[in-house]
């Protein structure tokens, strides 16, 4: 008997992630801390969730073709999204719109790639270094988020956001390198 895998807890997950992007966004139609305070903690469980869904696929054997098309998926959005919010209400601003542009300009460029070599069958692995990218990003996005806010207990927010912002998109120009050199015999061959 086959199992619906559309509805396995890691894929739960991901939709929830998936709705997670309109509720952080929305958050920000609201004045006031506590609308920033509310996204924070929407992004931390989405970017929570980002773990638990591969783990639990993998450990529950319930890995799915929409799981792996949606996860990518849910990711980039969250991320995305945050990011031309944040650029939105000022937050990002300036010249750290530059590392904001690099990191989602990353994103789509590695995304097509990765397309491309699926269609090759060529599998392009997620690094160690892209891991801690990841991680860094997501830890600048959190403190942005909740910005000023995040002022009020910890002094400092919004700047240890951009300088992990700033760190995240110079790990985001070497992991992307470092998969365009991985492809690049394939596109060459084409």
């Amino acid at each position: 008997m086959k199992r619906n895998v559309a509805l396995s807890l890691p894929n739960i997950l991901t939709y929830g992630r998936i709705a997670a992007v309109p509720a952080v966004a929305a958050c920000f139609y609201f004045e006031g801390n506590t609308p920033r305070w509310i996204a924070l903690g929407i992004f931390i469980v989405a970017a929570i969730t980002d773990f638990f869904d591969g783990y639990l696929a993998r450990a529950w054997q319930q890995q799915s073709a929409l799981g792996r098309m949606l996860d990518p998926i849910a990711d980039k959005l969250l991320v995305s999204v945050s990011l031309m919010v944040l650029v939105y209400v000022g937050t990002i601003g300036e010249w750290s719109l530059i590392a904001a542009l690099i990191i989602l300009c990353r994103e789509i460029l590695v995304s097509g790639l990765r397309e491309f070599l699926a269609e090759l069958q060529v599998s392009v692995p997620v690094t160690q270094l892209a891991k801690w990218k990841t991680t860094v990003q997501m830890v600048a996005i959190a403190l942005l988020l909740v910005g000023p806010a995040g002022e009020i207990f910890l002094p400092g927010t919004v700047l240890a956001g951009l300088i992990a912002l700033w760190l995240a998109a110079l790990l985001t120009l070497y992991t992307g390198y470092d998969y365009f050199r991985a492809g690049i015999g394939h596109l060459i061959e084409e």
